[in-house]
């Protein structure tokens, strides 16, 4: 297998796109801003006034504690500003870089884990968690717009001349061009770790099929850092 720019041989491709969007990509520090109309106890709890000092080191359970028996707004506030930034990425990164449709799926997902807070076991970690509801309603998102977040249609060519009018391209345009289906299972195995028996029961799909399309991500990857250099 060819390997990524700056990746040693195939076996670093997951390294080299997961390492290198942390390092050069970082996480945004302006949360998307919106409005929630019910009370704490049905939903709301976003962002308003700072959260007060004393609850800032608190863990996500005990903030969670805090809103479920006490609807306490700065420790919703507080879970809101800890998670917001990695969710936000996570979902604009699957959305191809589309901002208002990550806002809306971070308003909704918010609003759902708002809901389910008090049923949620601690299994896993809330980021997680809230991860995994964010990917739900991505899913749910492309399927009301008639659109697949795991097929590639026909045989992808990358557009000629190369589309980005800045000449070198980022790690983020990148992710941005390539096809959905390639992009979905790219950002689950390499960005966010997830097996690809764990991709198959998330997206409906085999674990041939993650392989398959992860191989199309990543030399899609290849070739468009590749046209994004020789341009530069």
């Amino acid at each position: 297998m060819d390997s990524l720019p700056g990746s040693r041989d195939g076996t670093h491709d997951r390294m080299a796109i997961g390492e290198l969007l942390r390092i050069h990509c970082p996480l945004r520090t302006t949360l998307p801003t919106f409005q929630i109309t019910h009370t704490m106890r049905d939903g709301e709890g976003l962002p308003g006034h700072p959260p007060r000092p004393m609850t800032e080191e608190l863990t996500d359970r005990d903030l969670a504690k805090l809103v479920i028996h006490e609807g306490d707004e700065d420790a919703f506030r507080i879970l809101y500003r800890r998670h917001t930034p990695y969710v936000y990425q996570f979902v604009l990164r699957l959305v191809g870089g589309d901002q208002q449709e990550a806002e809306d799926v971070i308003q909704e997902t918010w609003m759902r884990a708002a809901r389910g807070l008090e049923g949620f076991r601690w299994k896993s970690a809330l980021r997680s968690w809230l991860t995994g509801i964010a990917l739900n309603r991505v899913r749910e998102t492309a399927r009301k717009r008639k659109r697949s977040l795991v097929e590639v249609e026909g045989g992808w060519e990358m557009a000629a001349p190369f589309p980005d009018p800045g000449g070198r391209i980022d790690l983020e345009r990148a992710l941005e061009l390539l096809p959905q289906g390639f992009r979905t299972v790219l950002v689950l195995h390499d960005v966010e770790g997830f097996t690809h028996q764990e991709i198959g029961s998330k997206l409906g799909i085999t674990d041939g099929t993650s392989k398959s399309q992860l191989h199309g991500a990543r030399k899609a990857m290849r070739r468009l850092l590749k046209a994004g250099l020789e341009t530069a």
